[in-house]
């Protein structure tokens, strides 16, 4: 038997219908940020973009400068003008965070492993077995873990592309 009552759920609906409105707010604002062509002025020379085209070409290049009419790029054939027009997006590389992941996760694995050895002492001395080294046996658990849990930091840390700019 429910003891909420009937205000619970009514609450709840409001809370749900109110959520999917601001989502849907908030899209609609990032959808017009991203048809600005300006937008394109916050990357610096030398940033790894993926501009495609209107026609659906894909390229990835080494930003160079944009003006009112044109994005330059870099490609591996030499520096391309792509007019205003023939744009449909540009992407950036974002950052990979790959030492600050690889830390936060070796640090997660340390803590984790270092519980699952002291527990593992705790048992291992509760059923009559003499070892007496929990210490090492939480410096062993925590290296073990530590290590699987910076591998996994390091590999989780791709760069993402971001997307700059998105004709409407």
């Amino acid at each position: 038997m429910d003891r909420r009552g009937p205000w619970f759920t009514t609450v709840m609906i409001v809370v749900m219908f109110s959520s999917i409105g601001v989502s849907t707010v908030y899209a609609e604002q990032g959808k017009s940020a991203l048809a600005n062509w300006h937008t394109l002025r916050g990357l610096t020379p030398g940033d790894d973009i993926r501009i495609v085209l209107n026609d659906r070409k894909s390229y990835r290049a080494k930003f160079q400068s944009v003006s009112e009419e044109s994005i330059v790029v870099r490609l591996a054939t030499g520096d391309q003008a792509y007019e205003r027009q023939s744009v449909f997006r540009v992407s950036a590389k974002g950052t990979s965070h790959r030492t600050r992941n690889t830390l936060i996760g070796a640090g997660i694995g340390l803590g984790g492993g270092l519980a699952i050895g002291a527990g593992a002492h705790r048992v291992s001395t509760s059923n009559g077995y003499p070892y007496n080294h929990y210490m090492e046996a939480g410096a062993i658990g925590g290296a073990v873990a530590g290590g699987i849990g910076a591998g996994i930091g390091a590999l989780a840390s791709k760069g993402e592309w971001n997307d700059v700019y998105r004709a409407r």
